[in-house]
């Protein structure tokens, strides 16, 4: 089925919230689920690492340079339990981010063979029909690449794809940042780029959120950017608090409103309850492609600069 208008989900996860079991983590989720399907949401997006939380319940002693081996030991449980949720529901679920081993197949019930691999940072997204795309994060933060502390592998592919006539992508947090990521898909024709994030300070919101506005912009795409907020319980103390909000940003077009904002909340580094839930209503994608397509007031298309050279005097 294809649709001229997709409606979007985004929750900001409370990262404040303890656990005591990742089944008591799936029922929060699907709390949500079941309220952005009763908003008419075809897609529910989630922050990146809402594994984060589950180091509320991991065990005591774990070391940093250990937590990452221990989220994986859950991930392939999460993963059946959240396809479940996409099915049942008949809603798309981009489940954030989580880590998982490198053992070169993305089949879902698959376990890792050798947890000596090394470690993406992937995005889950279960579509209402069983179908399970991922992207793992192609930029790395420092910590991310700390030997001793998370330690992951970056990836080296971006997956895009089309899910009810709308061509999508995922970029995960400081992918969006990246102007050379946003130069090679210019020319992919994308309609909307899903971005979980994750941000401890307002600094970090402010670049990832800016910086998708500026892709939805150029690219002439919508672009949809959630982070979680609060700071987990752990071994009886509390991890940094994250600073987000959610947003979706479009085009700045007459057609579309002039501000390029389908929809945004202020970013706050504390909440209540299990987080903002909003709702982008109706998102108007066969207006956006249409705009791509050669009605935009000024955009030149997939500008390329390749007759441009740099003169230093």
């Amino acid at each position: 089925m294809t649709i001229s208008n997709l409606s979007l989900a985004l929750w900001a996860v409370n990262l404040d919230i303890p656990l005591s079991s990742l089944a008591e983590w799936v029922g929060q989720v699907r709390t949500r689920v079941e309220s952005a399907k009763n908003a008419g949401a075809d897609i529910l997006i989630m922050p990146e690492y809402v594994s984060e939380q589950w180091m509320s319940f991991a065990p005591s002693g774990i070391c940093p340079d250990e937590e990452i081996s221990w989220m994986v030991t859950q991930a392939c449980e999460a993963k059946e339990l959240l396809k479940e949720l996409a099915t049942s529901y008949d809603i798309a679920l981009l489940a954030g981010t989580f880590p998982v081993a490198i053992y070169g197949k993305d089949d879902i019930s698959e376990e890792p063979v050798n947890d000596n691999d090394g470690y993406y940072n992937r995005a889950h997204l279960f579509l209402p029909d069983g179908t399970y795309i991922t992207q793992d994060k192609l930029s790395l933060t420092p910590n991310e690449q700390d030997t001793n502390a998370w330690c992951l592998t970056p990836g080296n592919k971006i997956t895009v794809f089309t899910w009810r006539g709308v061509r999508m992508a995922i970029l995960i947090c400081l992918d969006i940042e990246m102007p050379a990521l946003s130069s090679l898909i210019a020319d992919k024709n994308l309609d909307l780029i899903l971005v979980p994030s994750m941000t401890s300070k307002l600094a970090g919101y402010n670049r990832v959120f800016g910086c998708a506005k500026a892709r939805a912009i150029e690219l002439q795409a919508a672009v949809a950017v959630v982070g979680s907020i609060g700071a987990t319980s752990f071994l009886g103390g509390k991890r940094q608090n994250q600073t987000s909000a959610a947003a979706v940003y479009i085009p700045c077009e007459e057609s579309l409103g002039h501000t390029g904002i389908a929809t945004e909340i202020s970013p706050s580094d504390s909440t209540v309850g299990l987080g903002p839930l909003i709702i982008a209503k109706d998102l108007p994608i066969d207006e956006i492609k249409n705009l791509r397509n050669g009605s935009a007031e000024v955009w030149p298309g997939g500008w390329s600069a390749d007759h441009v050279f740099v003169e230093e005097t």
